[in-house]
């Protein structure tokens, strides 16, 4: 059933499953259909995925990564369990301030399917600080030739990658956010965290404590 499905399906329907089935798929799996749903999960739940499964299938997971995704998953398995950092996407849509509508709607159109979300885009300097985000909404009802540094919100609120993901949660709820910008101790944007992300910490919270 798994293999009817299309390859961008099957990929999220495979982030879904739990370890057990997914273990089981995997065993089941030649080299290349490992190869194409691996690098088609985005980078956190690939992360995830390694971080579950025993020794023996991390290193085939591992061997049929493209080095991008083998680099990203590794850059997310260096965060302490539980924090910020280890819930965190690399994957998202970055604009520079100096760039108009029209080139960031090009820029988005031309990486967006790759990305985690493209709802909410975030501007960086060229040190890679967080200077801001901007909605899709907002880039679509803006001029063609508005500078996205005169309409994005210089307010963003972050969290820096080794808070406690409980603390992410009752940012997410307090703030009524679906995704929030992960920054290291000098500001600089490393990640986001999605909502989605956030319901699997709430849950497995909430199981715990149970």
């Amino acid at each position: 059933l798994f293999r009817l499905l299309p390859q961008d399906q099957a990929a999220e329907t495979f982030a879904e499953m739990d370890t057990e089935q997914q273990q089981t798929l995997i065993e089941g799996f030649s080299d290349h259909e490992l190869k194409e749903v691996v690098n088609e999960l985005c980078a956190d739940d690939a992360a995830d995925l390694v971080d579950d499964m025993p020794a023996n299938v991390v290193k085939r997971i591992l061997r049929q990564a493209d080095p991008d995704m083998r680099r990203m998953i590794n850059e997310l398995l260096k965060y302490p369990e539980d924090t910020a950092g280890s819930i965190m996407t690399p994957e998202f849509v970055r604009l520079r301030p100096e760039m108009t509508v029209d080139q960031a709607i090009i820029s988005i159109r031309r990486t967006g399917l790759e990305k985690e979300t493209i709802n909410d885009c975030f501007i960086t300097d060229r040190g890679s600080r967080l200077m801001g985000t901007v909605s899709i909404r907002t880039l679509i009802v803006s001029r063609a030739d508005a500078v996205i540094q005169d309409i994005m919100n210089e307010h963003a609120i972050s969290v820096e990658v080794k808070e406690d993901q409980e603390v992410v949660a009752r940012m997410f709820d307090k703030y009524n956010l679906m995704v929030l910008p992960v920054v290291d101790a000098e500001d600089h944007l490393v990640g986001i965290i999605t909502v989605d992300d956030v319901l699997d910490v709430l849950k497995k919270e909430t199981t715990e404590d149970m």
